[in-house]
Protein backbone atom coordinates (compact mmCIF):
# COMPACT_ATOMS: atom_id res chain seq x y z
CA UNK A 1 0.00 0.00 0.00
CA UNK A 2 1.48 3.42 -0.86
CA UNK A 3 1.23 6.35 1.34
CA UNK A 4 -1.47 8.09 -0.71
CA UNK A 5 -3.49 4.83 -0.07
CA UNK A 6 -2.78 4.76 3.65
CA UNK A 7 -3.76 8.88 3.51
CA UNK A 8 -6.77 8.17 1.34
CA UNK A 9 -8.31 5.05 3.69
CA UNK A 10 -7.75 6.60 7.32
CA UNK A 11 -10.67 4.86 8.94
CA UNK A 12 -9.80 7.88 11.77
CA UNK A 13 -10.27 11.10 8.93
CA UNK A 14 -13.60 11.92 7.84
CA UNK A 15 -11.25 13.90 5.03
CA UNK A 16 -10.46 11.05 3.31
CA UNK A 17 -11.48 7.97 4.83
CA UNK A 18 -13.17 6.73 1.29
CA UNK A 19 -17.37 6.77 1.86
CA UNK A 20 -17.56 7.35 5.00
CA UNK A 21 -19.76 9.93 6.24
CA UNK A 22 -19.19 13.00 8.03
CA UNK A 23 -20.97 14.60 11.36
CA UNK A 24 -23.73 15.62 9.40
CA UNK A 25 -24.28 12.75 8.04
CA UNK A 26 -22.84 13.53 4.14
CA UNK A 27 -20.88 10.71 2.62
CA UNK A 28 -16.88 11.93 1.39
CA UNK A 29 -14.68 10.53 -1.73
CA UNK A 30 -11.72 12.40 -2.32
CA UNK A 31 -9.90 12.00 -5.38
CA UNK A 32 -5.82 13.49 -5.91
CA UNK A 33 -4.20 14.52 -9.19
CA UNK A 34 -1.93 16.69 -10.79
CA UNK A 35 -2.75 19.94 -13.12
CA UNK A 36 -0.93 19.92 -16.58
CA UNK A 37 0.83 22.98 -18.94
CA UNK A 38 -2.52 22.32 -20.73
CA UNK A 39 -5.46 23.21 -18.34
CA UNK A 40 -7.81 25.65 -19.88
CA UNK A 41 -10.85 25.35 -17.73
CA UNK A 42 -12.38 27.52 -20.17
CA UNK A 43 -15.41 24.65 -20.74
CA UNK A 44 -18.84 26.46 -20.17
CA UNK A 45 -20.55 23.07 -19.51
CA UNK A 46 -18.52 20.18 -17.77
CA UNK A 47 -15.51 19.83 -15.37
CA UNK A 48 -13.22 16.79 -15.54
CA UNK A 49 -10.28 14.80 -14.11
CA UNK A 50 -8.77 11.85 -15.56
CA UNK A 51 -6.52 9.32 -14.74
CA UNK A 52 -4.34 9.28 -18.24
CA UNK A 53 -0.82 11.07 -17.52
CA UNK A 54 -1.41 13.04 -20.85
CA UNK A 55 -3.42 16.59 -21.85
CA UNK A 56 -4.05 17.77 -25.25
CA UNK A 57 -5.25 21.17 -25.80
CA UNK A 58 -8.93 20.41 -26.79
CA UNK A 59 -9.27 18.55 -23.44
CA UNK A 60 -10.69 22.28 -22.16
CA UNK A 61 -12.65 20.91 -19.12
CA UNK A 62 -10.13 18.62 -18.03
CA UNK A 63 -8.20 20.19 -14.95
CA UNK A 64 -6.44 17.52 -13.35
CA UNK A 65 -4.43 14.45 -14.54
CA UNK A 66 -3.07 10.73 -12.53
CA UNK A 67 -6.07 11.24 -10.69
CA UNK A 68 -5.76 8.62 -8.26
CA UNK A 69 -9.26 7.49 -8.15
CA UNK A 70 -12.19 6.99 -10.51
CA UNK A 71 -15.91 6.51 -9.73
CA UNK A 72 -15.78 2.43 -10.19
CA UNK A 73 -13.25 2.98 -6.92
CA UNK A 74 -16.05 5.10 -4.83
CA UNK A 75 -18.18 3.00 -1.60
CA UNK A 76 -20.90 1.74 -3.17
CA UNK A 77 -23.00 3.79 0.06
CA UNK A 78 -20.88 7.11 -1.49
CA UNK A 79 -22.61 5.72 -5.39
CA UNK A 80 -26.06 4.73 -3.98
CA UNK A 81 -26.32 7.97 -2.17
CA UNK A 82 -25.48 9.98 -5.70
CA UNK A 83 -28.31 8.50 -7.53
CA UNK A 84 -30.71 10.21 -4.89
CA UNK A 85 -32.12 13.08 -7.24
CA UNK A 86 -32.56 15.29 -4.13
CA UNK A 87 -28.95 14.92 -3.27
CA UNK A 88 -26.40 17.89 -3.05
CA UNK A 89 -22.79 16.61 -4.06
CA UNK A 90 -20.50 19.60 -3.41
CA UNK A 91 -16.83 19.02 -4.96
CA UNK A 92 -14.31 21.42 -3.77
CA UNK A 93 -11.21 21.51 -5.70
CA UNK A 94 -8.36 22.72 -3.27
CA UNK A 95 -5.24 23.06 -5.16
CA UNK A 96 -1.80 23.55 -3.71
CA UNK A 97 1.51 25.89 -5.37
CA UNK A 98 3.40 24.30 -8.36
CA UNK A 99 6.05 23.72 -6.23
CA UNK A 100 4.30 21.63 -3.69
CA UNK A 101 4.03 17.62 -3.87
CA UNK A 102 0.67 17.76 -2.01
CA UNK A 103 -2.11 19.94 -1.08
CA UNK A 104 -2.23 20.88 2.17
CA UNK A 105 -5.48 20.19 3.19
CA UNK A 106 -5.39 22.73 6.16
CA UNK A 107 -4.66 25.56 3.98
CA UNK A 108 -4.66 25.12 0.16
CA UNK A 109 -3.42 27.68 -2.05
CA UNK A 110 -6.70 27.94 -4.09
CA UNK A 111 -10.02 26.56 -3.36
CA UNK A 112 -13.14 26.84 -5.12
CA UNK A 113 -16.71 24.58 -4.83
CA UNK A 114 -19.26 23.62 -7.70
CA UNK A 115 -22.13 22.28 -6.58
CA UNK A 116 -24.51 20.17 -7.97
CA UNK A 117 -27.25 17.23 -7.78
CA UNK A 118 -27.56 13.76 -7.80
CA UNK A 119 -29.83 11.73 -10.59
CA UNK A 120 -31.32 7.99 -10.42
CA UNK A 121 -29.28 7.43 -13.54
CA UNK A 122 -25.88 7.88 -12.69
CA UNK A 123 -24.30 4.76 -13.07
CA UNK A 124 -20.59 6.26 -11.54
CA UNK A 125 -18.44 3.09 -12.69
CA UNK A 126 -15.90 4.38 -14.89
CA UNK A 127 -12.41 3.09 -14.48
CA UNK A 128 -10.81 5.98 -16.31
CA UNK A 129 -12.25 9.47 -15.35
CA UNK A 130 -15.06 11.61 -13.51
CA UNK A 131 -17.12 14.45 -15.24
CA UNK A 132 -19.19 16.65 -13.71
CA UNK A 133 -22.29 18.57 -15.43
CA UNK A 134 -24.43 21.66 -15.80
CA UNK A 135 -26.80 19.42 -17.52
CA UNK A 136 -29.11 16.65 -16.65
CA UNK A 137 -27.11 14.74 -19.03
CA UNK A 138 -25.85 11.22 -17.81
CA UNK A 139 -25.83 8.74 -20.47
CA UNK A 140 -22.48 7.27 -19.12
CA UNK A 141 -20.79 5.81 -16.73
CA UNK A 142 -18.58 9.02 -16.19
CA UNK A 143 -20.79 11.74 -14.76
CA UNK A 144 -21.01 12.06 -10.89
CA UNK A 145 -23.03 15.23 -10.62
CA UNK A 146 -26.03 17.13 -12.90
CA UNK A 147 -27.17 20.58 -12.93
CA UNK A 148 -24.14 21.55 -11.47
CA UNK A 149 -23.88 25.73 -10.20
CA UNK A 150 -20.42 25.91 -12.43
CA UNK A 151 -17.91 24.58 -14.87
CA UNK A 152 -14.65 24.27 -15.78
CA UNK A 153 -14.97 27.82 -16.84
CA UNK A 154 -16.22 29.30 -13.75
CA UNK A 155 -13.31 27.64 -11.78
CA UNK A 156 -11.62 30.94 -9.87
CA UNK A 157 -8.70 31.62 -13.04
CA UNK A 158 -5.67 31.75 -10.25
CA UNK A 159 -6.59 28.26 -9.41
CA UNK A 160 -6.56 27.33 -13.21
CA UNK A 161 -2.85 28.86 -13.31
CA UNK A 162 -1.65 26.93 -10.74
CA UNK A 163 -3.42 24.02 -12.10
CA UNK A 164 -1.40 24.89 -15.79
CA UNK A 165 1.66 25.11 -13.80
CA UNK A 166 1.32 21.82 -12.97
CA UNK A 167 0.03 22.00 -9.11
CA UNK A 168 -1.50 19.67 -7.19
CA UNK A 169 -5.26 19.38 -7.00
CA UNK A 170 -7.48 17.21 -4.18
CA UNK A 171 -11.05 16.70 -5.45
CA UNK A 172 -13.25 16.43 -2.09
CA UNK A 173 -16.61 15.24 -3.28
CA UNK A 174 -19.49 15.18 -0.81
CA UNK A 175 -22.77 14.16 -1.09
CA UNK A 176 -25.66 15.20 1.20
CA UNK A 177 -28.36 13.04 1.42
CA UNK A 178 -32.19 14.32 0.93
CA UNK A 179 -33.55 14.74 4.31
Amino acid sequence: MSDADAERDDPNDPETAAGDPSADGALIEVVRAVGHEHVTAEHASTVELTTDDWLTPAGDCIVGVEADRTPRDFAAAFREACRDPDATITATFAVGEPSDDAVDVDDPAHVDAIVGQGDPDLALLDDRSMVGRTSDYTDDERTIFVDGDGAAADLDRDLVAALAAGAPLRLRLEVEPAE
